[in-house]
Formats: structure tokens, sequence, C-alpha cells
């Protein structure tokens, strides 16, 4: 069997679109190890992606210039206005295409489109090529940025154009893929589709990733570390997080004494958060380190990871650091809304607090905490779902 993978991101610096396609590389790999696996890499980046731990049988790389000429840019200001299309999109697009014009689909079994960011170049790409027949194409989020559940986007004639033209890619795809339940069927309903969006959850495999190269991971200095890694964008309130732990704090001297809690932030929130927190001495708030130290910092020094959503009603996505949390081994509280992937696929409700109930998210940390202080056995929470087995099950399902 040959598969034929196109890929946009495969950084090992931990972006998340990075993190899952090599992940999913790796797992093809190990339930197909006899076949032929062939990633054509069309990258916006200039960086060494070590595909050397991919354990692919070839590779075959292009960097797309980002740079819009000065014409274009300068009659784009103007044409979008009166079309609602992007010149600029549309000239980074045809970037794309001109390269995966040149591949000979027809000599595999079996061709994955992936994506990154918020504009699906690769995707949008093929709307006119005949490779879009024979392609699996994957949506790791929703698109356009309207209907992300966390975004403020308004509905513009803009936004509807772009929607109507994925509509061309979607109808003429031989199968979609999405990594939630929720977001296949909601993707499933907006595109009208006649083809039902399977669902092939983010997957994380630790071998494709050289965890020897951490170097700034923080050993921890209470008896129980509470962390999160990560941003604070698409309307996560931490704040909400941290007054609940105060509240833990406040109400057990035991908490206060043997724990911390641990932010390792990349977002713009980094210098209020500290200026908020910083006479609170449980609380360390740290800038981001790389994904191989916030991994091993996660896998080592972490009793309690918390992920955190949106804090809406409503969340179709499914966070790319769930799997890798998941493999960190530790206790996890998942914070996220009522109606969400995340907590649809949690199997025990004592790792699931609402997004938006300070109280509920204080009740749920504290038992969490009460469990570890008492050295009992983490809880898995997701069960098997990010197992091989169940990749396995979940692409027979996409090949057949």
């Amino acid at each position: 069997m040959k598969f034929l993978i196109i890929a946009q991101d495969l950084r090992y610096s931990g972006t998340s679109e990075g993190i899952v396609s090599r992940s999913f590389i790796a797992n093809l790999r190990a339930i197909y190890p006899k076949a032929i696996i062939d990633v054509f890499y069309i990258k916006s980046h200039d960086t060494h992606d070590c595909n050397d731990l991919l354990g692919i049988d070839s590779i075959t790389e292009y960097t797309i210039p980002r740079k819009i000429p000065f014409l274009t840019k300068w009659i784009n200001k103007i044409y979008w206005r009166l079309f609602n299309e992007s010149l600029r999109e549309r000239y980074i697009q045809n970037l794309y295409k001109r390269k995966i014009k040149t591949i000979d689909y027809k000599s595999y079994n079996h061709v994955f489109i992936r994506s990154s960011g918020l504009e699906y170049e690769t995707l949008l790409a093929c709307k006119d090529l005949p490779i879009l027949k024979q392609a699996i194409i994957n949506f790791h989020d929703p698109y356009p940025t309207f209907w992300d559940t966390g975004s403020n986007k308004n509905l513009s004639n803009l936004e509807l154009f772009r929607l109507k033209r994925m509509k061309q890619v979607v109808d003429n795809a031989k199968v979609c893929v999405s990594p939630s339940t929720y977001l296949s069927r909601d993707l499933t309903v907006l595109y009208g589709s006649n083809k039902v969006f399977k669902t092939l959850p983010h997957q994380f495999n630790k071998s494709v990733f050289n965890f020897g190269r951490a170097k700034q991971v923080r050993e921890k200095q209470k008896q129980c570390s509470i962390t999160y890694h990560g941003t604070l964008q698409l309307g996560r309130d931490m704040d909400i997080v941290l007054d609940a732990y105060i509240d833990c704090l406040n109400k057990d001297a035991s908490i206060k004494a043997n724990t911390e809690f641990v932010l390792r932030l990349k977002s713009n929130q980094y210098g209020r958060l500290k200026t908020k927190y910083k006479t609170i001495s449980n609380i360390v708030i740290l800038e981001a380190n790389d994904f191989s130290s916030s991994y091993v910092e996660q896998n080592k020094e972490s009793d309690i990871l918390i992920i955190l959503e949106n804090n809406s009603n409503y969340s179709n996505i499914l966070p790319g650091k769930i799997p890798v949390a998941d493999a960190a081994g530790c206790q996890i509280l998942n914070i996220c809304p009522k109606e969400s992937e995340t907590r649809h696929i949690t199997i025990n409700e004592t790792c699931i607090a609402t997004s938006t109930n300070k109280s509920e998210i204080a009740t749920q940390l504290e038992a969490l905490i009460k469990l570890q202080l008492d050295h009992a056995p983490a809880i898995l929470a997701y069960g098997d779902y990010f197992s091989v087995d169940q990749f396995k099950s979940s692409i027979q399902d996409i090949l057949n």
C-alpha cells in the first residue's frame, strides 16, 4: 500500500499542527509498517524540522515565500472591497497550487492533505485540481474563522466568499475529516455536504521528537505541582482558574503548604497576570519554554495538568495539547464549556469542570489535589481514546 501525505507544518518546535501532523505520520507507520509513506512538505517557514525521525520513505520539501508583490497588495486594497475576495490569499494559494500540480498522485492508493493555521492554503490550492478527487482532507479547526467558537470575527461578505470557495473543495474531496466528533458534525451541516465528515482525533507520538534536547526544565518545589502550558487566546480565562486555586489555598492549610501552581505562558497576558498574582507565593508565572522542555517538565515535574478552553457555552474543537497531556501520564483537569468535545471524550467526572464556574473549578481542583497528596494513582481522563488501536480503527473507517 502506498500513502502520500501533503503537509503544511511538520515543525519540531511545538506548533500545534506540527505536533499532531508528525504524530499522525508516526502512527500511520505504526499500523502500516510495510507501506510506502511519502511526504510532500510545502511550508512557509525556513526551519530544520528533524524529518529524519518521521520513519517515512521519502520527503519532498518546498518553502513558499510569504512576501506579496507590491502591485498585488495595492490592487487588493480596492479589489476585496468590490468583489469580496482577497488577491493576497489567492496569490499565496496559487503558489501552493503550482507545487501540488507537479505531484504524480495516481501512483498512490491514498492521499492525505493536511493544512495549518487559519488560511488552509493546501486545501484551497486544490480546488480545481484532479488530485482532490482522490484526497482525504483534514480540517484542524472550523473554517472560515468566523465559525470558530472562540473567534470574535464578524460575518462579512469576505468570510462568506471564503465559505463558498471551501464548499467547492469539500464537495469534490474524496473524504473530509476533522479531529472532533462535534466539529465533524458541525462542518457536515455548515457545508451542506452529501458526505459525512469523519473523525480522526489529534495524535501524539513521542517517537518523532527528541526530548534529549530539553534544557529549561524547572524542578517542582512542592509535593503537588499544578501546571498550565500554553496560550490564553480565543476566550481562555486563566483568572477564574487562579482565583479558584486561591480559594483552595485559603480553605485548606495543607494545600497552601504542599502545592504550587506553575504557568508557562506564551501570551500577551503574561505581564498582567504576573503583576496581578505577584503576592501569591504559591503561584509561579513563567514564560513559555521550547516544546521538548515543556513536555519533559509536564512528564517529570507536574502532578496535575490543566487543560483550559474558552469560557463560552460551546466548543467543537479538540485542543492539540490534549493528547500530549494524556501521554504525560499526569492527573488532568479539563476546564471547558458545558457542551464541548473535551467533555465528550472525558470518561471520569472528577477530571472536568465548567470554564465559567469558579466554585466548580475549586471543588474539582481540591479533590484532585487531595488525591495527589494521598499518593493515589492518576485517574485516566480519556481512557484509551488516544491509543494506536483507536487510531487504527478510525483510519480503517476513513479508508473504507
